[in-house]
């Protein structure tokens, strides 16, 4: 069994140095680390995961909390990519990720008794729901958390800038001539959806044109592809329908040019439309998606190293509000 001390005795560090390396000390230079780190793979070592808990008086486990009962969000192409990313970010700094549910062994058991049973380090939580009493009380504890997509003022937060994002879509459709544009909302039970209707609304004064209520049509809470056919069904069924639509997510987006061709009508002939998100289906479909890409490996990458700097720091960063892009394919066209 290769041990530290043959790792030492190869490389000819001392075992504090090798120990400190696979304990992501920071008073090891990147030189060092990386040839302990290289020399340990050629020998085939493997740490053991009881003796670094007992050094380090750490799990080196992350919790990982969807709290949206649904079930759908976390089938959502969206989160599954930023899920891939922080668990890539994680595993690189030796952590592994759980699951963190309201259940211990069959028996109902709160988040943060969770959290304790498994001795979590610190926990990332997507779609959170504000008034989940068992949030709050996970939140309000000393376990460093992480949450994506929620309150952007409050610490340990971090989001995709729908404010600037929703502007980008409408300056585009303006651009291309459209005045009377409608937005299919994510409803206003969620952080994005609340934040993306704020942008929609913003980004029209910013343009000079005028609101409309009777534009502003919810696609549902959980942003799918049938919440979307739905609004755009109500937004056709208006006697002065819009010329191009922002959805504030691609399935939304697709539902509503589902919608369109149940009426004989398509994108972006009779309407434009962009979404919001950037999916791997927003370019496969036909027309392909014009959308707002966020970058779902930054934002995984970033919520990992947040979490893991509080773990190891025990202060936690800012709110980090991540850059959005716009990027232009089929789906729009020029009044």
């Amino acid at each position: 069994m290769i041990t530290i001390y043959d790792i030492a005795r190869v490389t000819g560090y001392s075992p504090t140095t090798v120990s400190k390396v696979f304990n992501n000390y920071s008073d090891v230079s990147a030189k060092t680390r990386g040839k302990i780190l290289d020399t340990a793979k050629e020998m085939g070592y493997m740490p053991n995961s009881h003796a670094r808990t007992l050094m380090t008086k750490k799990s080196w486990t992350i919790g990982i909390l969807f709290n949206e009962s649904s079930g759908v969000g976390i089938r959502h192409p969206f989160f599954g990519g930023v899920l891939d990313s922080v668990k890539k970010t994680a595993e690189a700094e030796g952590y592994d990720l759980m699951f963190i549910s309201d259940n211990i062994g069959g028996k109902t058991a709160s988040y943060l008794e969770h959290c304790r049973f498994r001795s979590v380090d610190g926990v990332i939580v997507m779609l959170a729901d504000r008034g989940d009493e068992g949030l709050q009380n996970l939140l309000k504890s000393d376990i460093p958390c992480v949450l994506l997509d929620f309150d952007d003022e409050r610490p340990g937060c971090v989001s995709s800038d729908s404010i600037d994002g929703c502007y980008l879509a409408l300056k585009h459709l303006h651009d291309l001539g459209h005045r009377r544009i409608a937005h299919i909302s994510g409803g206003g039970d969620t952080f994005v959806g609340q934040q993306r209707r704020l942008g929609y609304e913003q980004g029209l004064r910013r343009l000079g044109l005028a609101a409309d209520e009777r534009l502003i049509v919810p696609g549902g809470p959980f942003f799918s592809v049938e919440g979307g056919r739905q609004a755009m069904l109500e937004l056709l069924d208006l006697p002065q329908p819009p010329t191009a639509v922002l959805a504030a997510g691609d399935n939304l987006a697709l539902g509503a040019i589902r919608a369109l061709e149940e009426r004989n009508l398509e994108a972006p002939r009779d309407m434009s439309i962009v979404g919001f998100d950037d999916i791997e289906a927003a370019s496969l479909v036909r027309p392909a998606l014009t959308t707002i890409r966020q970058d779902v490996g930054h934002m995984g990458a970033r919520a990992a190293r947040m979490l893991i700097g509080a773990i190891e720091s025990e202060d936690m960063p800012p709110a980090a509000v991540l850059p959005v892009e716009l990027i232009v394919r089929e789906s729009c066209r020029r009044l």
